[in-house]
């Protein structure tokens, strides 16, 4: 049976209560408002199972980071010496004499270079909490210690107007995440290529229920889901390439899903905000091997996104993060478990640190949340 549930469950449009926004992106969501600029575009990556941020981005010049991890440490740049090389090369790609990019990143040193790359170390919730479940709902909450039942990234959209898209904010995946859920409309889009409901008769036959029907909860995400839906299919009927030769292929899951919103940008049908997740980091044995083969792809979907947004990446400001980090001390099957603090990688043109590492962590606590 067909009922009006039928089309919020599958279009994954959400409402509920709103909240606070974290101030770090409160310039961001301003700018999306201000007369005669440019909007601004905001890209959130969810690295869930809490990556080891200490061998993505490598503390080499620190002892301790050796002393604690004999056998999965990334050798210092220029290390003659190396046990451990790992499938993709044994040292680190320097930084600034301090800090450098786990091997398997290397393509994202030419961005560090034309400073489209900033890196905040020792970031992160400053709830104790070592649940999966708790610290993403936290960090989707962008509320430490709570769940809101709204996300921080819903809340930094500005209030819609008449000539606001339905794809305003999108979530590349099967089931819209917290951080999009909220008073702002939003939509899950798993694969843009077949993005539909049901049969063309049944997709009809939705519509003109949502169009009659008298409960303004269900009449405007309805309209906006199929708004939404036949926006996409008239990008869709047209031929894509990527510019100046982007690989999203080499990047995975993650490539495939930032290749779909780069389609959806430079088709200007309004993107404010977009979220993409990569399951997979919770290494407790075999890190070595596993990390690098996920950096692999993560770099080379960020790199290969970048290249093809060329100048728009002047608009856009893509932020990556994790719900918390590992230990710093290896375990006994060559991993680490459940930490705390961990990394970010913000990329863009308006990257308020652009080609730097900030290691305070004070003051990211600060910015991240409210």
């Amino acid at each position: 049976m067909l009922t009006r549930r039928v089309l919020l469950r599958g279009s994954a449009v959400v409402m509920a209560g709103a909240g606070a926004m974290p101030g770090w992106l409160a310039r961001a969501a301003d700018a999306t408002t201000t007369p005669g600029a440019r909007k601004k575009i905001l890209i959130a990556i969810f690295q869930r199972g809490a990556a080891d941020g200490l061998n993505i981005v490598v503390p080499f010049a620190e002892k301790r980071y050796y002393e604690m991890r004999p056998s999965i440490a990334i050798a210092a740049p220029g290390a003659t010496n190396i046990q451990n090389p790992g499938p993709f090369g044994g040292t680190a790609i320097d930084l600034d004499g301090h800090f450098g990019l786990n091997p398997a990143l290397d393509t994202l040193k030419p961005l560090w270079e034309k400073k489209q790359l900033a890196i905040v170390e020792a970031t992160g919730s400053p709830d104790p909490s070592r649940s999966h479940f708790d610290a993403q709902d936290y960090m989707e909450s962008g509320t430490p210690g709570k769940s809101t039942g709204n996300g921080w990234l819903n809340r930094a959209l500005p209030p819609a107007t008449p000539e606001t898209s339905p794809l305003r904010a999108i979530s590349l995946g099967a089931q819209l995440p917290l951080t999009l859920r909220g008073d702002r409309a939003a939509i899950a889009v798993n694969n843009a290529q077949t993005f539909q409901l049901g049969t063309q008769d049944s997709a009809g036959i939705l519509e003109s229920m949502y169009a009659t029907t008298h409960d303004a909860r269900l009449s405007q995400p309805g309209k906006d889901a199929f708004a939404a839906m036949k926006m996409i299919k008239t990008v869709n009927q047209q031929q894509y390439t990527p510019a100046q030769g982007a690989q999203y292929q080499q990047g995975g899951e993650l490539g495939r899903n930032l290749q779909q919103v780069a389609r959806l940008i430079k088709a200007n049908v309004g993107v404010e905000a977009a979220f993409a997740e990569v399951d997979g980091w919770d290494h407790h044995g075999n890190e070595a091997n596993q990390l690098s083969n996920m950096l692999r792809q993560f770099g080379a979907a960020l790199a290969a996104f970048s290249t093809d947004m060329g100048d728009r990446m002047e608009d856009i400001v893509l932020v990556t993060m994790s719900e918390f980090g590992r230990t710093a001390e290896e375990n006994g099957n060559g991993g680490t478990d459940h930490g705390h603090g961990n990394v970010m990688m913000v990329l863009g043109g308006n990257v308020a640190a652009p080609g730097q590492v900030s290691k305070e962590s004070n003051s990211t606590k600060v910015a991240i949340w409210p």
